[in-house]
């Protein structure tokens, strides 16, 4: 585990440089020293973090259609949910449903007394007990190892270094026409630049991100299977999750029907790209889009399984 948390770091110190290094080449363009600007998109992204922090539990509730429920409303769940909290030695966490013709599940809150675990409908009626075990302790390793605000920071810092660069890109688009008449060749190569920095520097900020999101889902398989003591329930959910959610995204019928006659679908998660990182199988799969599969926040699902069924049967693929 210790490995996994070195390389973690490492790619928080990569986006921190990376953004503070924006910050010195917008003061540098504006004639004034480095640092100020390295200082100021240091505590820009500091408080966004804060923000992203603090209110990233109700966001992400709202923003998957999600609400929690007690445990007369759902007495299965609520058992489960409580029975791999006690195992896995964290505070019981709100419990959440969210109607879907999804099956999937995720994790929320900024830490494991402010959590809360979400279930969609269809993974209810997808899974028996010891696979649906099996996700919801990998969700709890999520809480247990503070993936969550791992990845809110992750998140908010790689939409940053976006917005950064695109401002970045306009600030030295205007600064090219003021000196067009004096220097054409000065000229040539602050356009060159910007450019570079509008394409280059936001695909390397979503590139360390989603090295980030894959290292903790495999993490979180190997924590959560250990939760449970059963890396075979928890590979053979995931296998189920996968095969169910290329069914539904590859088939529009049900969208269709559901449009003609006038009436509103269930959510389903692969409606919003934005928080596809949180669910534990990538929402988008079988969406038939190489940019969703080429830029997944998740690592391929038969290498995850394959490593699964490896710790089932005495090895540690992990290390």
């Amino acid at each position: 585990m210790t490995g996994w948390r070195f390389r973690t770091a490492i790619m928080f110190i990569f986006l921190t440089a990376l953004l503070m290094s924006m910050g010195a080449l917008a003061s540098l363009w504006l004639s004034s020293g480095w640092y100020v600007g390295a200082g100021v998109m240091f505590i820009f992204s500091s408080i966004m973090c804060l923000i992203s922090y603090y209110k990233s539990k109700e966001i992400a509730l709202r923003m998957n259609h999600a609400k929690i429920i007690n445990e007369q409303e759902n007495p299965r769940l609520y058992k489960l949910v409580r029975e791999v909290a006690e195992r896995a030695e964290v505070p019981m966490p709100d419990v959440g449903l969210c109607i879907s013709s999804q099956p999937n599940a995720f994790a929320t809150g900024r830490n494991p007394s402010h959590a809360a675990v979400v279930v969609t409908s269809a993974l209810l009626d997808l899974l028996p007990d010891d696979e649906l075990k099996g996700v919801i302790a990998h969700e709890m390793s999520h809480i247990k190892n503070r993936d969550i605000l791992i990845m809110s920071i992750a998140s908010t810092l790689a939409m940053a270094i976006s917005y950064v660069a695109h401002y970045l890109y306009w600030m030295a688009f205007v600064n090219s026409l003021d000196r067009q008449k004096d220097d054409n060749n000065s000229t040539i190569i602050l356009m060159a630049v910007a450019i570079a920095t509008q394409i280059l520097v936001p695909i390397a900020a979503l590139i360390i991100q989603l090295g980030i999101s894959r290292n903790r889902e495999y993490l979180a398989d190997e924590t959560g299977a250990k939760i449970i003591d059963n890396p075979l329930a928890l590979a053979r959910a995931l296998r189920h999750l996968d095969d169910s959610i290329k069914r539904i995204n590859s088939s529009i019928s049900y969208h269709t029907k559901a449009y003609q006659s006038g009436t509103t679908p269930a959510f389903n998660p692969a409606d919003e790209y934005q928080s596809a990182h949180m669910w534990i199988a990538n929402p988008l799969t079988g969406k038939g889009s190489i940019f969703s599969n080429l830029f997944s926040t998740h690592p391929p699902m038969e290498e995850r399984i394959a490593r699964l069924n490896a710790l089932a049967y005495g090895s540690n693929p992990w290390y």
